[in-house]
């Protein structure tokens, strides 16, 4: 396997990147120039809304090829190109073979949520101390459990009895949540989302824990449930106030997520309507927010 270093402006990257494909490399990855300088300028984004910014100043493009006269070849086409007149070729390097399958793996070990309540990938084997467990691979859907929103959510559920109860799950990415209430006795679990793969990872997530739960788009959550989760973000979460208010039985649970510590007073105001929100439980800068109607 032979990478192909490049460096380019911001406004070559997704040229560079389309021709890359386009000469048959195996994969292409982008990353910032500048990381770990002076000069480094994060990006950071919500889903749903527009990047601050389209790229970085300078990135570095990288691209797998099978053979080094490929990788060269591609470097000496480029090279050719005006789109790429500004862009630098870095050079070509032989890279080590490796167990690409379990390098990825090992970078994702089992989670703890409480001392008795764990995410474990299907690779590794539970910790002994583990009463209950959430089988749960990386995929496309959000919801791996090693996200601060995730935890909380979990924490959450953990010290509340869900026992015979309804529950919704608003925004349901991997089916993590809703999973995660199967797993603490919940009867009937609703579990919706507006990305169709995002409903078929949880009909599959929830096979392979062996737990029974009803997933689709967002039509599905019908009626009152004792407890509704959303872990989502801020934007969304305020837009939908009246929506998820709704759907929560009197004396029930609402349950959000995916809020910074300093949205706290923005979605305390647009809940005010519906609910006294109050802040549950932090964990690196994230807050877990909740209300019982």
């Amino acid at each position: 396997m032979f990478e192909l270093r490049l460096l380019c402006g911001e406004d070559q990257v997704e040229a560079v990147s389309d021709a890359l494909e386009a000469l048959d490399a195996l994969s292409v990855s982008v990353e910032d120039a500048d990381a770990h300088t002076d000069a480094e300028q994060a990006l950071f984004g919500e889903p749903g809304m527009p990047p601050p910014k389209e790229g970085w100043q300078r990135s570095r493009v990288l691209a797998l090829f099978g053979e080094r006269a490929a990788a060269q070849e591609a470097a000496a086409l480029l090279q050719a190109q005006d789109f790429f007149a500004a862009g630098q070729v870095l050079g070509v390097e032989q890279v080590p073979d490796q167990d690409w399958v379990r390098l990825t793996q090992s970078q994702f070990a089992p989670v703890e949520i409480t001392p008795d309540f764990w995410i474990v990938p299907t690779w590794h084997e539970p910790p002994a101390a583990a009463a209950r467990v959430i089988r749960l691979d990386p995929g496309l859907a959000f919801g791996t459990g090693t996200h601060p929103t995730t935890r909380m959510c979990l924490r959450w559920i953990a010290r509340h009895d869900l026992q015979a109860r309804r529950v919704l799950d608003y925004g349901c990415g991997s089916g993590i949540l809703a999973i995660g209430a199967a797993k603490f006795g919940a009867a009937t679990i609703d579990a919706v989302d507006i990305d169709e793969a995002a409903v078929r990872a949880t009909l599959d997530n929830a096979q392979a824990n062996g737990v029974d739960l009803n997933a689709g788009l967002p039509d599905r959550a019908r009626g009152r449930y004792d407890t509704v989760l959303a872990n989502i973000l801020a934007t969304p979460l305020k837009v939908l106030a009246p929506l998820l208010c709704g759907h929560v039985a009197p004396g029930g649970h609402l349950v959000l997520a995916g809020i910074l510590e300093r949205q706290a007073e923005e979605l305390k105001q647009a809940y005010a309507p519906h609910a006294q929100l109050s802040v549950a439980d932090t964990e690196d800068g994230w807050i877990l927010m909740t209300a019982t109607l």
